[in-house]
């Protein structure tokens, strides 16, 4: 599968190494050309120079043919804008955008642009939203049909029992880490924020418990 990453700081260089090392072919763009120094020397993946929103520049990537894009500059106007482009020009499934003001993630959720905040940022989790049913799978059973994967938890169930969250995105919570220690939840645990999850679901029922999770919850009756 084919990647272009919008964007050469310490995040974009990370994600397309990790995602070439995982056999895709990547392709970066920045509009400062000395920003390709932070990618490894033996990176073989197209090193494109121009703005991330600019159509001819996004073009030399590939990105008519990318499975997923992500865009990772230190700009939030920048990032939503090229993930926009790269949504509603091109027609990439796969979009997500690094975000600094969380104030601002969930009205971009609303229009269709999976955000991730810098405060919970990892490569992990940019790439469970470009490969949502992909290679990061903590575990996978023999038959591929059940995974454990870790999934973003929205701060709107914090303080709603974890069986709530189960019932909503029919994954079961297999563990919890909680201030650095795992623990197995039951039916009187309740989430906290900073809480993290992990839930068993179906293989092709895991996007959907990803997107549940991350998502505000249903209003109460």
């Amino acid at each position: 599968m084919h990647f272009v990453i919008m964007g050469c700081g310490r995040v974009g260089a990370s994600l397309a190494t990790q995602l070439e090392e995982q056999g895709h072919s990547v392709a970066v763009l920045d509009q400062n050309p000395d920003a390709f120094r932070r990618l490894p020397e033996d990176f073989s993946g197209q090193r494109v120079t121009g703005l991330g929103f600019d159509r001819d520049a996004l073009s030399q990537t590939g990105i008519e043919d990318a499975h997923g894009f992500a865009a990772v500059s230190n700009g939030d106007n920048s990032n939503i804008l090229a993930a926009r482009v790269a949504r509603e020009t091109f027609g990439v499934e796969h979009v997500v955008a690094r975000i600094y003001d969380q104030r601002r993630a969930e009205v971009y959720e609303r229009l269709g642009i999976p955000t991730v905040a810098t405060v919970r940022w990892t490569a992990d989790q940019m790439l469970r939203r470009l490969l949502p049913t992909g290679g990061v799978a903590d575990f996978r059973d023999r038959s591929g049909q059940v995974a454990l994967v870790q999934v973003d938890v929205h701060h709107g169930w914090v303080g709603r029992p974890v069986t709530a969250l189960e019932a909503a995105s029919g994954a079961r919570a297999a563990y919890l880490t909680r201030r650095g220690s795992a623990f197995l939840p039951d039916v009187r645990t309740v989430l906290q924020d900073g809480d993290v999850l992990h839930v068993l679901a179906r293989t092709d029922a895991v996007e959907r418990a990803g997107r549940i999770a991350g998502s505000p919850p249903p209003e109460e009756d």
